[in-house]
């Protein structure tokens, strides 16, 4: 099972079938989709592009009968564990943990501890499973390449962010995504990914249960179902409870009448695979792939992200689509200094992997004006950007003129009848009226309702019309 971003389910699918050659079916619960590969192709599991978060299920329930009592609702949850079939799941997330070994094996040079060990508590805070996999944190904090489990897919080192993590999607319903103490006995400090994991499995296990629960017929709360639930499991494996320094993380993922139980495999979420450097409002990888293979970009395909910010949607393209060219390039200096330091993590993280062959990457980053960019008319293949929200930047009052203004100016720049942009914006009602205004250069094809951190957002795919758009000065 994988976490990905609310709204793109279809595109993480298609990414399974072209990458895996696996069909995956798309979860009622909204960001979340399920598929079925060997456990050798787990490498290339977590090398996906589009996933937040994994989990290894153990069992679902299609249509899970809860009892209307709150008592005998949980105790059936408390029995249910016995019931499960756990082998195969923990034969899968112990190889799971020796991929992530291997890999620190070979990255142990660029270890750093401490700063990675402060994210894990509100590391994976958000909604829906994509918190989940904190998981196994800890094992894995301090060898920063974590899930890259193999080859390349890194998993950027984790610094001390907090990014409420994966989880901009599901923010609705009580989703409280609790991470139930089923007693609290974090007391021992010890690492438990260490302790545990490196000498002989002689050391007893350190477990959480993560419950995300949607849906308003349920009489118990998710903080009572991790509760109980997480009681039964400590009780069935005699397993040490520890919310924090955990190796292994219970998932009970319950959606109406479906129940899902599964084991996390990755520790922080895959969408801060890219970026060292975050701003107010950087956007996860994640969402920016999506956005960018909603494109569909061909190779030579220049590429640009006029408002880049931290530079996520062109790091991503770059290392994704090498055969485009990629342009970055914001207003703000800070932003355009942040984006650059991302770069050039990314140029280190490539060399440090295989230093013979490491290549730069097709990408360069600028300090300009939206409205005024200094690219020629019609010289651009496709316009990916994160428009401003108007709350942590911005406003929505400057969005009535920035919006119809910039839309222009991509259209200038973009080739007639070819070009395409997709554009991300939580100020809806805004952007319909810009787009209402330039209706004669660019069409809207296609509308992705995602939720960013909370947001309910939406990406635009766009067309660009045969029109030529008006040049408003000379500027070549």
């Amino acid at each position: 099972g994988a976490t990905v971003p609310t709204g793109f389910e279809q595109t993480a699918a298609e990414e399974v079938q072209e990458k895996l050659g696996s069909a995956s079916r798309i979860s009622k619960d909204r960001g979340k989709i399920y598929f079925e590969v060997p456990a050798r192709s787990l490498p290339q599991v977590h090398r996906l592009r589009s996933v937040d978060n994994l989990f290894v299920v153990v069992q679902e329930f299609k249509e899970y009968q809860f009892k209307e009592n709150k008592e005998d609702a949980l105790k059936d949850l408390e029995d249910l564990v016995k019931k499960l079939p756990w082998t195969d799941p923990l034969k899968v997330w112990e190889l799971n943990n020796s991929l992530k070994k291997k890999k620190t094996k070979r990255k142990k040079h660029n270890l750093q501890s401490p700063a990675s060990k402060e994210k894990l508590s509100d590391g994976g805070e958000e909604g829906g499973a994509d918190q989940n996999n904190t998981n196994d944190q800890e094992d894995c904090a301090q060898n920063p390449v974590a899930v890259e489990a193999t080859g390349d897919q890194d998993t950027e080192t984790p610094q001390g962010v907090t990014s409420r993590n994966g989880v901009e999607e599901e923010e609705d319903n009580e989703q409280s995504d609790v991470k139930v103490e089923v007693q609290a006995s974090s007391e021992s400090g010890t690492k438990a990914g260490d302790s545990q994991t490196g000498e002989g499995e002689t050391k007893v296990l350190r477990f959480r249960v993560t419950c995300n629960r949607a849906g308003d017929k349920h009489s118990f709360t998710s903080n009572e179902a991790a509760r109980d639930f997480g009681g039964a499991v400590q009780e069935h494996f005699q397993w040490k409870a520890d919310m924090t320094n955990f190796d292994v993380e219970v998932l009970l993922n319950i959606h109406n009448n479906e129940v899902v139980v599964g084991i996390a495999l990755t520790e922080e979420s895959l969408h801060r695979r890219n970026i060292t450097h975050f701003g107010p409002t950087t956007l996860r990888s994640t969402l920016a792939y999506g956005m960018l293979r909603l494109c569909d970009p061909q190779p030579t395909d220049i590429i640009v992200d006029p408002m880049c910010g931290t530079g996520a949607i062109p790091i991503e393209g770059a290392a994704e689509w090498p055969y485009c060219y990629h342009i970055a390039g914001d207003n703000s200096p800070q932003a355009v200094k942040r984006a650059a330091n991302n770069i050039c993590s990314l140029l280190r993280k490539n060399e440090s992997k295989d230093s013979s062959s490491a290549l730069g990457v097709p990408l360069d980053i600028i300090q300009w004006d939206i409205c005024n960019l200094p690219l020629r008319t019609g010289s651009v293949d496709i316009v990916v950007t994160d428009m401003p929200f108007g709350k942590r930047i911005g406003s929505k009052k400057k969005n009535w003129d920035l919006y119809p203004a910039c839309l222009m100016e991509m259209g200038r720049i973009c080739t007639p009848g070819t070009g395409r942009a997709v554009l991300l914006t939580q100020d809806k009602k805004c952007f319909a009226k810009a787009l209402s205004r330039v209706g004669h250069i660019w069409r809207r094809a296609q509308t992705v309702w995602v939720n960013v951190g909370g947001l309910h957002a939406a990406v635009y795919l766009l067309r660009r019309t045969w029109e030529s758009a008006e040049e408003r000065r000379p500027f070549w």
